[in-house]
């Protein structure tokens, strides 16, 4: 939805899943057979999975900076992409749904400080790209700041002890200046 409304592409939100349910019914299954969000319907097509969706937005709606024109800057929007999914998401799915969705009795701390040290290693390094530009691609944003962007967020709205990382804190001081940002990803950890 923040790359939706950075790109204004009209949409009709319907909130299944979580408080809202409907992500287990036949219906919702047969549009997405995982009972997950997000799910996108777009004519004839049916996507799931965040990345692939954003992918599929910024191809066929998609205009700069957002939606890079040339081969080498969606090349590097989904090397960024890529790496938030593979390195850096299933770390972050460790802190989050223990921290946030399990009771503190049922928590496994030891995974938990794992995943924290591990995820810090890799903001580190992100740190780093993000002392070369503003952005993780270059000067402006690009659908490849859209995964680590959200995950930034909870980052830094969990209570966890964390390294100083000014490139990535400025980083996160920028993207929250953006309305985009402010409306889908800057919400309440629940």
């Amino acid at each position: 939805m923040w790359l939706i409304e950075e790109m204004n592409v009209d949409v009709e939100r319907v909130d299944i899943g979580g408080p809202f349910g409907g992500d287990k019914t036949p219906e919702y299954l047969a549009k997405n057979p995982n009972g997950q969000i997000p799910t996108l319907e777009d004519g004839d097509i049916t996507l799931w999975e965040s990345q692939a969706i954003c992918r599929y937005i910024a191809e066929k709606y998609g205009h700069a900076p957002w939606a890079p024109e040339d081969t080498a800057g969606r090349a590097l929007a989904g090397q960024w992409t890529d790496w938030y999914t593979t390195r850096m998401h299933p770390l972050m799915t460790v802190i989050f749904w223990a921290l946030i969705r399990t009771a503190p009795e049922d928590r496994d701390m030891n995974a938990v400080n794992k995943a924290i040290d591990q995820a810090a290693a890799l903001w580190t390094l992100l740190d780093a790209q993000l002392a070369k530009a503003d952005f993780l691609t270059g000067d402006v944003p690009t659908m490849g700041d859209i995964p680590a962007g959200c995950a930034v967020n909870r980052w830094y709205a969990m209570d966890i002890d964390r390294p100083s990382l000014p490139n990535l804190e400025a980083w996160h001081a920028r993207l929250k200046d953006r309305t985009a940002y402010q409306d889908h990803v800057m919400m309440p950890l629940v």
